[in-house]
């Protein structure tokens, strides 16, 4: 163990998502994601916002890999500042999917709950700064530019 906490997602960009609709042929799992999707573009808007699926969050309370864990799962959105640099909120569900901590209460897990909101907001600073940055800021460049030459209009070029 090498982290204090231990965090894995899937990440897409609202902005990507050229379809809130799914297929007719989809699965059950597909067509909930899509709904997430959908509500989260809804609530949030598409621009600087993450859908986060698949989440995973491990905390562990003691130095020994069977006993004082803690694991959750989450899935909701990321959101950042107009320049995509820093996280500034993490709007997610979560759920205590597993544990070996025989002294775990209730109230313990609401508070571990908010705690992987927080780390996830961290971490997710983490995967931006991972990323490409320069690019990212070329291409809001790119757009910007393009948005002042059309007088704040781009149309359906989006």
């Amino acid at each position: 163990m090498s982290r204090w906490v231990e965090i894995s997602f899937n990440c897409l960009p609202l902005r990507s998502v050229s379809c809130f609709a799914p297929p007719v042929d989809t699965s059950r799992e597909e067509a909930e994601l899509y709904q997430r999707l959908r509500e989260a573009a809804q609530k949030h808007g598409i621009h600087n916002t993450y859908y986060l699926h698949d989440g995973q969050c491990i905390f562990h309370m003691t130095n020994h890999q069977q006993i004082g864990m803690l694991e959750f799962r989450f899935n909701g959105t990321a959101l950042t500042d107009e320049k995509d640099i820093n996280t500034q909120l993490c709007d997610l569900t979560v759920e205590l999917a597993a544990d070996v901590c025989e002294w775990l209460v209730a109230p313990v897990v609401d508070w571990f709950a908010e705690s992987v909101r927080q780390a996830v907001k961290i971490e997710f600073d983490r995967f931006i700064a991972a990323g490409d940055l320069d690019k990212t800021i070329q291409r809001l460049e790119r757009l910007q530019a393009a948005s002042d030459a059309k007088g704040g209009y781009l149309g359906l070029g989006l």
